[in-house]
């Protein structure tokens, strides 16, 4: 190893799911929307002057954060933006995650969560999920320097309730507790309300499942002043302009068309209840996903089998090769042609492998 080479910061990165560059493949992998972003958004992006993009953009993104703030009912001051959630959540532990004591998360969970750990040396705990995969709240009330998790949880999909998050911010005082709710839009009650009466409590949110915007890489959090505060002194200190101009423009459009948002969001709904029965039926098991995928295992056909076998019908769902977890396959929540294709394949592979 060359000198220069020893002193570079190495960890082990996160790696997202698989994007196909063939076309006929029914993607159902990385939990996006299966719908297109709302009527406004392709109208700004059609009519956006290009001759703007000279300019910098607002460092600021008042437009969208004022849109934002809007919708979650508090005031602009209490908002930040920036470039996906995976930006958002990692200006938070750059910010808030800078004690001895370990952040604590579950040990199945956001694996990105470790990546940033690692990349900002944040000493940090993994907490078990219980035998059925939940979390425990008393499982948090312990020393620690800062508590992340997402609710619903992912990849189980697993939803924590208001007074059980309550319960663990109640708890750590002297603790940022983050509550990332890239999920929420599809079942649950959020916990933002909670960030009226607790300043350590930081809600992040994403407007790539629930808006379709996953292309533009859009996330913001909501909390106290104070917190989003300092995360603005932060992200000014390493890059002031994150969000470009046609993401503020296309974003503000999403999220005030809330009428569209709702729709797309039943549709998911109502398509992830008809999945839960038929995987039910060909006896499936999973946590009560509240999330736009589900988390499944098959009692008799391995995970891996049945990830590679979809794969060769043209159909992708994820596979995590981790402890706790290597038998159950994450399946996102497409449309209902998508999914009844789904159900086709897995119909034709599990008669198949029960039957050999």
């Amino acid at each position: 190893m060359s000198g220069w080479e020893s002193r570079v910061r190495r960890t082990v990165p996160y790696i997202p799911g698989e994007q196909p560059k063939e076309a006929g493949i029914i993607k159902l992998n990385t939990n996006e929307n299966p719908y297109p972003p709302c009527p406004g958004v392709s109208r700004v992006l059609a009519e956006l002057d290009c001759g703007r993009l000279r300019r910098y953009p607002d460092p600021d993104a008042l437009m969208l954060r004022e849109a934002i703030a809007k919708d979650c009912g508090v005031d602009v001051s209490r908002v930040y933006a920036g470039v996906g959630s995976d930006d958002v959540l990692a200006m938070c532990f750059l910010t808030f995650f800078n004690s001895s004591d370990p952040v604590l998360f579950p040990d199945v969970t956001y694996s990105f969560y470790e990546v940033w750990a690692d990349v900002f040396r944040v000493p940090f705990e993994t907490v078990p999920l219980t035998e059925d995969l939940l979390i425990r709240p008393e499982d948090y009330m312990r020393e620690n320097g800062g508590i992340i998790f997402p609710n619903p949880n992912a990849p189980t999909g697993a939803l924590l309730s208001r007074d059980a998050v309550e319960q663990i911010v109640r708890a750590n005082p002297g603790s940022v507790v983050i509550v990332d709710e890239a999920y929420i839009a599809f079942g649950g009650e959020s916990v933002l309300p909670l960030t009226e009466r607790y300043d350590n409590l930081l809600v992040v949110r994403t407007l790539s499942k629930s808006h379709s915007m996953a292309g533009m890489r859009i996330g913001y959090a909501v909390g106290s002043g104070k917190l989003t505060g300092y995360l603005m002194d932060v992200r000014n200190a390493f890059n002031s302009y994150t969000l470009n101009m046609p993401a503020i423009l296309a974003g503000t459009k999403a999220v005030e068309d809330r009428a569209y948002f709702e729709s797309c969001r039943d549709k998911v709904v109502a398509t992830r209840e008809r999945l839960k029965e038929q995987l039910r039926a060909f006896g499936f098991s999973f946590p009560d996903s509240k999330a736009n995928f589900l988390f499944v295992t098959h009692p008799e056909v391995p995970a891996q089998k049945l990830f590679a076998d979809l794969r060769r019908a043209g159909i992708l769902v994820r596979y995590f090769n981790r402890p706790r977890i290597s038998d159950y396959l994450r399946i996102t929540v497409g449309t209902d042609e998508e999914t009844d294709a789904l159900i086709l394949a897995l119909k034709t592979i599990l008669k198949k492998e029960t039957t050999a």
